[in-house]
């Protein structure tokens, strides 16, 4: 898996007898740079351990086949499962690798056509601890972990510190870790054994199926335990996990068969021509293109599986779904992802009842008005209703009886009390307690659609009732002022006070309420408003949030109405208070319970002044469940506001720390990139050996097997009469019978492609001494 070596071992290959026909490299890194090179010999690459996404490019690399499976075969897995788990948002956190930044790339489009959300998308280059944390943050539960084995350590080390594990989370990772890969004492992390066992403990691995699980006889007539029990006997008694290359036999074995079974089948299109394969020489394409259509129709039972390519020239394979349950790996399924078959075992295992939901179940939970309270209230306000109805009961007989009265004086008296407005007193009172029932409704008792109208009938009978009520008073202490303040009006104590213009008086500030109260009415007419408060967690251990909601009566300009509302009557009060101060000394028959008109008002503009502005003042901000632990934080708003405050703080610290990470990265790329470019222009090619030249590229270009450029995939159309074996490699023959048609630049000149290489080389950002060689 050195590209270094690899060049040098392509070089004498290609210059030595015999000819080659095919290049079968095992590593991505080396598949890169011999796959690139190989279209200036007109070679076929077949390899059996690549498993870079970027591979899956037929412009780059147009002669490439792969019994590995790419990368991004474990993403139709996932999406399976997801759908299967009815998860339609996730999160995911990779090490930033080109591998693993090309297919979470595929996964994104994979995602996106299921409807599932990535809502959360982390990469880290070696310290994930702020990765992390801000999964955490973000309340990720599911989470796709895309790194190597040594970076998986230090990320679930991270996991425990932040408890991102237990039965609300799961995560999935990459099958290819060594089966004890938590348990392996790394001093890179400072996790115990039994920490990492915890935060590992039920995670689901995907791994691409190497070895078929059925039993099938396939083109080598060995069943997959046969070439085992064979294989094993070829070690030995060494033992497997030791030996290197020991999983993907099965891909080297099956990789030399569909090798055979596609040199057989250019036998009889060879021979037809007049061909043999013996004729190939590295500047015969018509052979190569047909070396490619027999590779490209490879279909046959392997001891890996089902061996077919597809439009990429990447095996498509079985993906074996495991599961870590109780400190090991138990296999709950397999996945076919070309006829999309889920075969499942049923033995998946959860911390909790099942599997978990993909983020906080919020239950939408109405706040209705306490039914003892509304019952207290309302048994009290219907005692002062009684009391009214007894007053006014009261005033209407003894009215009839004082026309019968013989004493004048008795009589003269209680007409002048007016009792005609302490009766409007007494309805107006009546009809402010009658509110009470109205307020008292919410959506417990009355449908959404009958809603407006009690918020409606709410708003006259407390309009109006105060208007009865206090606008009678207001009347008789008016017309005391008005007309027992004046000097010349001093002398005539005896002075007839008219009640009409009493009368008209009351009428006058109950059209004003009238008036507004239809002008607000028709204008913005009150409606149902439901508000959300800040959402609650339940006592019991349940992964929900509750979100009360409060049903309430608004308007759009709900605050505009109330200042006028509470303005006019405010200027009522506020008068009031100085009228009764004013005639507190005044002694007169014409209204002779003016002092307890007086002190009414009083009562009623001190209750009414300090309880509306305090109610205001309680219920403005976001919901409290408890009215005492309201009334000591004061507004709740205020520490929603510090809370966010704080949690803004402690993103900014955190982003902070990622802006610096990148920071060096940049730098350290910077750096690479100027010694590169030193380097280029110290390099001065030769173009009297061109061969030597290209070799040379193709080590060049290995080093970008790790480019972060997303791989182009070219469109492959399929026809039921045009077969895939009719497709020849790109930028090859479309028929045979074309056996002199210029080559492109691209292959007819081997120094030009350096010099466009090179190019390409001194933009690469990366540096050898980085590359992960081996993506599995």
């Amino acid at each position: 898996c050195d590209p270094g070596e690899a060049t040098k071992l392509l070089y004498d290959l290609l210059y030595t007898e015999p000819i080659k026909v095919v290049l079968m490299p095992g590593c991505s890194s080396v598949s890169t740079l011999v796959a690139e090179a190989a279209r200036m010999w007109n070679l076929i690459v077949l390899s059996y351990g690549s498993s870079s996404p970027a591979l899956s490019n037929r412009q780059r690399f147009p002669t490439f086949f792969r019994t590995h499976p790419s990368a991004t075969l474990h993403n139709p897995t996932r999406v399976q499962l997801f759908q299967k788990w009815k998860w339609t948002k996730i999160a995911t956190i990779q090490q930033t690798t080109e591998v693993f930044t090309s297919t979470l790339d595929d996964l994104e489009e994979r995602v996106k056509e299921a409807g599932i959300e990535i809502s959360v998308r982390q990469s880290f280059l070696t310290d994930p601890a702020v990765a992390v944390k801000n999964l955490k943050r973000q309340d990720a539960r599911i989470i796709v972990g895309l790194f190597y084995e040594t970076e998986a350590r230090k990320v679930f080390c991270e996991v425990y510190k932040e408890k991102l594990y237990g039965k609300k989370h799961v995560w999935f990772l990459i099958g290819w870790y060594a089966d004890n890969w938590f348990k392996i004492n790394d001093p890179s992390i400072n996790c115990t054994v039994e920490q990492m066992a915890v935060a590992v403990e039920g995670h689901v691995t995907t791994e691409i199926v190497m070895l078929n699980p059925e039993t099938v006889r396939g083109a080598s007539n060995l069943t997959s335990q046969e070439f085992l029990a064979q294989l094993m006997s070829k070690l030995g008694g060494k033992n497997p996990e030791g030996t290197g290359g020991f999983q993907e036999a099965p891909l080297a074995y099956d990789a030399i068969w569909a090798l055979a079974l596609a040199l057989n089948k250019t036998v009889g299109p060879l021979r037809a021509k007049g061909r043999r394969l013996e004729d190939f020489n590295y500047n015969n394409r018509d052979i190569t293109a047909e070396i490619y259509r027999a590779l490209n129709t490879s279909s046959f039972e392997g001891v890996s599986g089902h061996v077919v390519f597809d439009a990429q020239g990447s095996r498509m394979a079985w993906t074996l779904i495991e599961q870590l349950q109780g400190g090991s790996y138990k296999k709950i399924g397999y996945y076919d992802s070309t006829k999309g078959n889920l075969s499942w075992y049923g033995n998946d295992k959860w911390i909790g009842p099942g599997p978990p939901a993909d983020q906080t179940v919020v239950i939408e939970e109405f706040r209705y008005l306490s039914q003892k309270l509304f019952v207290s209230v309302s048994v009290f306000a219907g005692l002062g209703i009684l009391l009214g109805i007894v007053c006014l009961t009261f005033n209407i007989y003894n009215s009839n009886q004082l026309q019968r009265c013989q004493g004048k004086r008795l009589r003269r008296y209680i007409q002048n009390s007016q009792p005609y407005l302490n009766n409007i007193t007494a309805v107006g009172c009546m009809m402010a307690l009658a509110a009470v029932f109205p307020l008292g409704l919410d959506g417990l008792h009355v449908h959404r659609r009958q809603f407006p109208v009690v918020c409606q009938f709410r708003l006259w009978l407390l309009g109006l009732g105060f208007s009865l009520a206090y606008g009678s008073m207001f009347t008789k202490i008016w017309w005391v002022h008005t007309v027992f303040t004046k000097k010349d009006d001093k002398k005539d104590k005896r002075k007839h006070l008219e009640p009409l213009k009493l009368y008209a008086t009351v009428g006058v500030l109950l059209g004003i309420d009238v008036l507004s109260l239809m002008i607000w009415q028709i204008v913005d007419p009150l409606h149902i408003t439901v508000e959300k408060f800040t959402r609650e967690a339940p006592k019991g251990d349940l992964d929900v949030l509750i979100q009360p909601l409060l049903e309430h009566c608004s308007s759009e300009k709900m605050n505009t109405w109330l200042g006028v509302v509470y303005g006019y009557k405010g200027l009522l009060l506020l008068l009031g208070i100085f009228l009764a101060y004013e005639t507190k000394s005044i002694s007169t028959e014409k209204i002779n319970d003016h002092r307890a008109v007086g002190m009414a008002i009083y009562n009623v503009a001190v209750l009414c002044m300090i309880t509306a502005p305090m109610r205001r003042l309680i219920t403005r901000g976001e919901w409290q469940s408890d009215a005492q632990e309201t009334m000591k934080t004061g507004s709740s708003t205020n520490n929603n506001d510090e809370e966010k405050s704080r949690q803004l703080e402690r993103e900014n610290k955190e982003l902070q720390k990622i802006i610096q990470e990148k920071e060096e990265r940049v730098s350290e790329l910077r750096n690479q990139l100027s010694e590169r470019q030193a380097l280029r222009s110290r390099r001065r090619p030769s173009a009297a050996s061109s061969a030597a030249a290209a070799a040379t590229t193709a080590a060049s270009i290995g080093n970008q097997n790790h480019s972060s450029q997303s791989p182009q995939y070219p469109a492959h159309h399929h026809h039921h009469s045009d077969p895939k074996s009719l497709a020849p490699p790109p930028g090859y023959p479309a028929s045979s019978t074309d056996n002199h048609a210029p080559l492109p630049p691209s292959f007819s000149n081997a120094t030009s492609l350096y010099q466009a290489t090179d190019a390409k080389m001194g933009r690469n950002n990366c540096h050898a001494s980085r590359l992960q060689l081996l993506y599995k």
